[in-house]
């Protein structure tokens, strides 16, 4: 798919059903692709998901509505999307500052925010590292849960990182850990492929069953919360995330979501290549690359 593109066209929807009750996963469809894809991609490249571009682009206009005419607050309130009155006050203050009533009668400044134009910027100057990988059947053995779409590139969303919280704090990868020697025991993040009609994904932590895991017992693993995944061969890009100035980020990994940027803004649109549904991962080293926070590996396929 091309995403600036697909973007543009998705943008274009949202404005011409700004009044109507559309979400994240109805733009999908018009792009066609999965919710969780766009989602995901929709948010990278503009900063923000496209639940909080259709609110934001309502409450923009209802305060111009608000201070251009004579409407009713109550039916400014049902025009752009909200149950009651109150709902609508709380949510109009919180974007413009100001309550509707206090912005009417005194004139009060509103907040404009205008519908986004997607464009493709070429940067010279600065170099994007990057591997292909053609890999085999991988195994991983991980603990896992499930994740709504939306809390993909949100910034006040923490469940993934207390997901990793609580799994470090509470040793909960101790029956895993020692199947591995030292300086073998590499972490993986695995996040699943997107799967049609659902408004969730899978994520794992666990560690690659390869001939330097030792055996186990999978049914006693399975009782203890582990799962087998199991990963396709495919193509991968890799990159390494890091600093903005080469220096490893610290534990809350800033650098995976400015390395998704990079991958939707600079690595598709110039490399020929598009996302496949796949599982993607971070590989986190167990101090063998003490320069990297973690790989980034993402499934790619030739357009």
């Amino acid at each position: 798919m091309e995403w600036i593109e697909a973007l543009q066209k998705a943008i274009t929807f949202m404005e011409e059903h700004l009044l109507e009750e559309i979400n994240y996963e109805d733009v999908a469809r018009q792009v066609h692709t999965s919710s969780y894809e766009f989602h995901r991609a929709f948010s990278f490249v503009t900063g923000l998901t496209a639940n909080t571009y259709i609110r934001n682009r309502r409450l923009s206009l209802a305060g111009k509505e608000l201070v251009e005419t004579d409407a009713k607050i109550t039916d400014l309130a049902m025009k752009y999307g909200y149950e009651t009155p109150e709902s609508f006050t709380k949510a109009f203050t919180r974007f413009h500052g100001i309550a509707p009533k206090t912005a009417r009668e005194e004139a009060g400044k509103l907040v404009l925010f205008n519908p986004l134009t997607i464009t493709l910027s070429v940067k010279g100057g600065k170099s994007m590292d990057y591997r292909i990988v053609q890999t085999k059947e991988k195994k991983f053995i991980a603990l896992v849960r499930e994740f709504s779409n939306g809390i993909i590139n949100d910034e006040a969303n923490h469940e993934l990182a207390d997901f990793w919280g609580e799994v470090n704090s509470n040793q909960m990868l101790s029956p895993i850990w020692m199947l591995r020697e030292d300086g073998k025991r590499d972490l993986y993040g695995l996040c699943s492929p997107t799967t049609e009609g659902k408004d969730t994904f899978e994520y794992g932590i666990g560690i690659i069953i390869d001939e330097d895991t030792k055996e186990f017992d999978q049914a006693e693993l399975e009782k203890k919360g582990f799962r087998i995944w199991d990963v396709t061969p495919g193509t991968y890009v890799v990159f390494d995330c890091v600093g903005e100035d080469g220096d490893c980020i610290g534990e809350d990994g800033d650098c995976i979501a400015k390395t998704w940027v990079k991958f939707y803004k600079e690595f598709l649109p110039q490399m020929g290549y598009e996302a496949s549904e796949q599982t993607d991962y971070e590989l986190y080293f167990d101090g063998t690359r003490p320069e990297v926070f973690c790989e980034l590996w993402i499934p790619i396929r030739k357009k």
